[in-house]
């Protein structure tokens, strides 16, 4: 605002602020994507604020590399407000940084062996692009959302004797059984971006509205996911009419002692509970599939990095590449998130989280709530 007056900008003053050409401006409002708003004093089409905040993460997911279809998706996301947006915008651009610098560091060490004349050999010359690379730099590119492997032998055993399943909410796919005939199901334009290559073939749709026909497949299965979902009972009534077996990994938000479960929302997070209140009961999510609820313990070196991952290792909440992979976080906010974080290191630092705790370092694994439904 200046002088009480929002201020409205031109396409060509856009065009120079943002380092793009004005044809590129015609195009994006041409398909739709970014539309001035405004008009000037003498008539001609200007930016508002709103579609400024718009063309900025329009021009950010590009030189990520995202097509302009998979952006539209993105800055049209009907599940995510404008902070969350920011949130998994940050992220991406982290996760870009990271890797840069990672390169920079593999080729910074063979110029120093190429300078003492130690040829480097052409495996190691490609693994500045590969995952190896991510190996040796350890903090600079945490992956922190993993296949565990006791929760997929788990989800695997439950599967049974399927040979095709459809994984709905798959995001990148990290618990799709290799040895199956998968499908996969991804509404985000950025988690079917990260899926690896090889992976199953992924299709753009949201679980309540499967495109496929009434038992097209042995299975359907669900990771971490039913509380994106906008209707989660619409989803697995969906999931169950395609599939003649339905296995879903998921959080029983029931019960009083919900917040108590676990130390990170009872003492640091009392706003967790707040996330949950038109969450579903266990009794709608089992009887939406006909099935019942299995109680699944999260171990305590748990290699998937959901919320209750590092029950027994506190330190880990305090570093944000953690935190990011979590959706709880974004949900809760800013000041939420700034508040539990500086008040876990603080009884980290002064030994009253050890003191409150100490009972659970004797523990292998910890009944935080998690659920495996199976129909």
């Amino acid at each position: 605002m200046v002088g009480g007056v929002e201020e409205h900008l031109t396409v060509g003053r856009v065009a120079e602020l943002a380092g793009v050409t004005v044809r590129t401006l015609h195009h994006y409002d041409e398909i739709g994507l970014v539309r001035p708003s405004a008009r000037t004093a003498a008539g001609y089409r200007a930016y508002a604020a709103p579609d400024v905040e718009r063309l900025r993460e329009v021009l950010a997911y590009r030189r990520l590399g995202f097509g302009l279809r998979e952006i539209a998706d993105l800055v049209d996301d009907p599940a995510t407000d404008a902070v969350a947006r920011l949130w998994r915008l940050r992220g991406l651009l982290l996760q870009q940084r990271d890797r840069a610098a990672a390169m920079v560091t593999a080729m910074d060490r063979e110029l120093a062996a190429r300078m003492r004349g130690i040829r480097t050999t052409p495996e190691e010359q490609l693994k500045v692009f590969g995952a190896q690379l991510y190996d040796t730099i350890g903090s600079a590119y945490p992956a922190t959302r993993r296949t565990e492997p006791r929760i997929a032998a788990r989800i695997r055993d439950a599967l049974g004797d399927a040979r095709t399943v459809l994984n709905v909410g798959a995001g990148t796919g990290s618990y799709e059984p290799a040895d199956r005939d998968v499908v996969a199901v991804e509404p985000s334009a950025v988690m079917r971006a990260q899926r690896p290559v090889g992976a199953a073939p992924c299709v753009a749709a949201s679980a309540e509205r499967l495109p496929f026909a009434d038992r097209s497949f042995d299975a359907a299965m669900a990771v971490s996911t039913i509380h994106h979902w906008r209707d989660p009972v619409a989803g697995l009534r969906e999931m169950r009419r395609v599939a003649r077996r339905v296995v879903v990994f998921t959080y029983d938000a029931g019960g009083t002692d919900r917040l108590q479960r676990f130390w990170l929302t009872r003492d640091y997070l009392p706003e967790f509970t707040g996330l949950l209140t038109d969450w579903p009961s266990l009794a709608d999510l089992t009887q939406a599939i006909g099935g019942r609820a299995e109680p699944v313990l999260v171990p305590w070196d748990c290699a998937d990095g959901f919320f209750e991952a590092y029950w027994r290792r506190p330190e880990a909440y305090l570093d944000d590449h953690v935190r990011r992979a979590v959706s709880v976080w974004t949900k809760v906010g800013p000041q939420a998130e700034r508040r539990a974080v500086d008040a876990l290191r603080e009884d980290l630092s002064s030994g009253r989280w050890a003191e409150r705790n100490r009972h659970l370092l004797a523990l292998d694994a910890a009944e935080l709530g998690l659920r495996l439904l199976v129909a």
